[in-house]
C-alpha cells in the first residue's frame, strides 16, 4: 500500500509541487492543508503516515502545528519545509520533534530522500 501523506503549505503552488513530486514517486497524497490549524484537523481525521509541513503560515505556524500533532500522536512523522535562511526555525522544529527538513525551492530527489528516510 502506498504511504499516505498530508501536504501542508499556505501556498497552493508549493502544495501542488510537493504533491506532484510525491505522486510521481508512488506516494498517496491523502489531503492538503493551507495552515497549521487545518493540518491538525486533517491529521486527527486521516492519520497519515507522514506530513510535510511548511514553517511560515497564517492562522497557526508549522512549529505550533507540529507540537499539537505530536501531542495527539507522539509517533507522528513530520518533515518541515522552509525557505532559505530559516535555520533557527528549523532547529526549533527538530527540537519539537520534526524528523527532517527540506528547503525550498524543492528538489525532487531531496524530497523523496527525506521521506523515504523518515518512513524507513
Amino acid at each position: 500500500m502506498a504511504n499516505r501523506i498530508l501536504v501542508v503549505d499556505d501556498a497552493a503552488f508549493m502544495r501542488m509541487m510537493v504533491k506532484d513530486i510525491l505522486t510521481k514517486n508512488g506516494f498517496e497524497v491523502v489531503a492538503e492543508a493551507a495552515d497549521g490549524a487545518q493540518a491538525v484537523e486533517k491529521y486527527k481525521e486521516l492519520k497519515p503516515d507522514l506530513v510535510t509541513m511548511d514553517i511560515t503560515m497564517p492562522e497557526m505556524d508549522g512549529i505550533t502545528a507540529l507540537k499539537e500533532i505530536k501531542s495527539i500522536d507522539p509517533d507522528a512523522k513530520i518533515i518541515m519545509c522552509s525557505a532559505m535562511g530559516q535555520q533557527a526555525m528549523v532547529i526549533d522544529a527538530i527540537q519539537a520533534g520534526a524528523k527532517d527538513f527540506i528547503v525550498k525551492p524543492f528538489q525532487a530527489d531531496r524530497v523523496i530522500e527525506a521521506i523515504q528516510k523518515t518512513l524507513a
